[in-house]
């Protein structure tokens, strides 16, 4: 090896190890030092969003990270950082970096098992029934209205033409009092126990009465019902299950908390 090769090498090599350690040391922007330490978590945090490794993004990263230096720095010279509402959102930020961890943890020593989950799920399966109903209904205020519609349905009258036109339940009238397909446990009871006496194209011959009125109910089909099986629910049920442990949480704290 000549020595204008070696020297070379040798350059190389210095560059090398001078990047390294200005990169162990992380980044000062007017004295003011930004740690590795910010930069690996800027890092992971891309990798993990399925962003590649490369020179492209480190240095996107460092020349983001020196640009929120600037910027910050030039705030806080402003005085920006005293004003109460800025101070107010810094410290609601805080707030959340603090929830989002102790959530963390919380999920960390409290884990869901595959056989919590599973249980969840057969309760479930046992609480939908064998079948579904797809429904119409026409709710109106008074025990005379709902009888006046029987009686009207019985002479030719259209039922989706009357729910549209008396119907007090927002949510259906406009399709003509259609609840879609549902198990009959999703309705209160006394609403659930008239469906499932029907028969397909019947409608109710005298009024029910719920907490929302009286209906007039239509039983347009029913079917088998369709259960997702355990590894097409477990995902959900997961989400569920973490919710549930999330608000027993908060329960649990405020239980013992002193809230004047």
């Amino acid at each position: 090896m000549n020595t204008l090769r070696t020297l070379q090498l040798l350059l190389i090599a210095a560059g090398t190890v001078t990047a390294l350690a200005v990169q162990a040391q992380g980044i000062k922007v007017n004295g003011i030092t930004i740690p590795q330490s910010k930069i690996d978590f800027l890092l992971k945090n891309a990798i993990a969003q399925g962003q590649a490794d490369t020179p492209e993004l480190r240095n996107q990263i460092r020349e983001e990270l020196i640009n929120r230096e600037l910027l910050s720095q030039e705030a806080a010279k402003k005085g920006l950082d005293k004003n109460a509402e800025v101070a107010m959102q810094i410290d609601m930020q805080r707030q959340g970096v603090l929830i989002n961890a102790y959530l963390q943890d919380y999920m960390r020593t409290h884990p869901i098992t595959d056989e919590a989950i599973r249980k969840e799920y057969d309760q479930a399966k046992a609480q939908a029934g064998d079948k579904e109903y797809r429904a119409r209904h026409i709710l109106v205020e008074k025990e005379d209205e709902a009888k006046d519609i029987i009686a009207q349905l019985k002479r030719g009258g259209n039922f989706e033409k009357i729910a549209a036109d008396r119907s007090k339940d927002q949510g259906s009238k406009a399709s003509g009092g259609d609840l879609g397909w549902a198990s009959p446990r999703r309705y209160v009871p006394a609403f659930g126990q008239a469906l499932t006496k029907l028969k397909k194209g019947q409608t109710t011959e005298t009024p029910v009465q719920t907490q929302f009125g009286w209906h007039v109910i239509h039983l347009d089909d029913e079917r088998a019902m369709k259960i997702p099986s355990f590894d097409e629910a477990k995902p959900q049920l997961q989400q569920m299950m973490r919710n549930q442990m999330v608000q027993k949480a908060v329960s649990d704290l405020r239980a013992k908390a002193k809230i004047e």
